[in-house]
């Protein structure tokens, strides 16, 4: 088969999908340079604390910044945060009191999450604090809007939470459109009900935010969309001041908040992170792309197609075979420009149940907004990519990853 061929021709026939993302790029771009200047930024906001973290004007122009493009009252953006996850698990525990009911109203959370709620037990799950744990699953790829009103009448829940994107499951992520219908049909019901969204792998990917359209709290990683490649660690809570209040009291301590936690040296990466997360959010929208229209030339099964409206920037492809989703994710890896030497096997990993195989020859470990492929070894044998600091980059290590399957 002639590879560069067929690259070139699903390119072309592309064209007019990628200039749509291009647009995309330049809205998101004007929308993070409107927010540098209202909040005049300067050389100083680089300055860094160290010790208790006390006063530092980077950090809090950085937290004004992130409220500002995500549409929040407030943000809390710290390195304290080790990851999405982290950042979800303090938000859990800040909203959440013993006796009180969280729901899951799109199926069971992303895998990390399990012991966290108590799903799977941990003596240190919300379950283990007698908090309360349900979940309604999605009905063909949407809300069961039925379920979820008998469910709100009949109990008194404090808080849903809404996990955007697939995570290692098989369902479709959740665009913005049906986020903001759900949204509104809980507040029809009740009013009080603090809506949490997992905002990972979504920032960018649409005009609209989820604080802009009802939730009262959304969280995301700085190592995927709004850290753009450049941001080291850390993660985001932004939505209801009241709401993030509570989170950096239960990041830090009662009475501190966010008043304590030094930047060590990060403010200046943090702000480069997300002045390129636009562009670095169009290119991982295009590998994805290509990715679709490729591998369903090859008769893959692929999700979402290339044509599909996108809510994050993950690409699935199914390959109902165990040595082909491996093979395909060692090429990536291949192709990637760290570790490229080196082939990843299935493993165990902290936080799963099944082996791992995963592809992230990053500059930042784990990250996922360059170019990265993992899943779990269980059936259909799903590939789940994301990320890519450039579109060239991202191709070469499609390229790469199509050769090492097809031979």
């Amino acid at each position: 088969m002639d590879i560069k061929k067929l690259f070139e021709d699903s390119e072309n026939e592309l064209k007019d999908v990628f200039k749509q993302i291009d647009k995309q790029v330049f809205k998101n771009s004007c929308k993070v340079l409107d927010a540098f200047h209202h909040n005049e930024l300067s050389e100083s906001s680089f300055n860094s604390t160290t010790g208790y973290g006390y006063g530092d004007l980077g950090r809090e122009k950085i937290e004004k910044v992130f409220a500002e493009v995500l549409g929040a009252q407030d943000a809390l953006v710290r390195n304290q945060f080790i990851s999405g996850s982290h950042a979800l698990n303090v938000c859990f525990f800040a909203l959440l009191r013993p006796n009180d009911i969280l729901l899951s109203i799109s199926g069971t959370p992303y895998d990390t999450l399990h012991e966290v709620i108590g799903i799977k037990e941990n003596p240190s799950s919300l379950k283990s604090f007698g908090i309360k744990y349900d979940e309604i699953d999605l009905i063909d790829n949407d809300f069961d809007y039925k379920k979820i009103e008998d469910y709100l009448k009949q109990n008194k829940v404090k808080v849903i939470e809404i996990q955007r994107s697939k995570g290692y499951s098989t369902r479709k992520s959740i665009t913005i459109d049906k986020l903001e219908k759900v949204i509104s049909f809980i507040k029809e019901i009740d009013e009080n009900i603090i809506i949490m969204v997992d905002n990972c792998y979504c920032e960018f990917v649409e005009d609209t935010t989820p604080t802009e359209i009802g939730a009262d709290i959304m969280v995301g990683s700085l190592i995927k969309n709004l850290g753009g490649f450049i941001a080291p660690n850390g993660a985001y809570i932004a939505g209801k001041k009241e709401l993030v209040e509570l989170c950096a009291e239960r990041l830090t301590l009662p009475g501190e908040g966010r008043e304590v936690g030094p930047t060590l040296g990060i403010n200046k990466s943090i702000l480069q992170g997300i002045y390129l997360a636009p562009s670095v959010v169009g290119s991982s929208l295009k590998v994805a792309i290509l990715t679709s229209k490729v591998m369903d030339k090859l008769g893959y099964n692929v999700e979402p197609k290339y044509n599909e409206e996108r809510a994050d920037i993950v690409q699935n492809i199914i390959f109902n075979d165990k040595l082909k989703l491996i093979k395909y994710v060692q090429g990536i890896q291949l192709g990637s420009a760290i570790d490229s030497f080196a082939l990843p096997e299935p493993s165990d990993m902290p936080g799963y149940d099944d082996k791992i195989i995963m592809a992230s020859g990053s500059f930042t470990q784990g990250s996922s907004i360059e170019i990265s492929c993992d899943g779990p070894l269980r059936e259909p044998y799903i590939a789940y990519q994301q990320g890519s600091v450039t579109y060239e980059y991202g191709k070469l290590s499609v390229i790469k990853a199509v050769d090492y399957l097809l031979k």
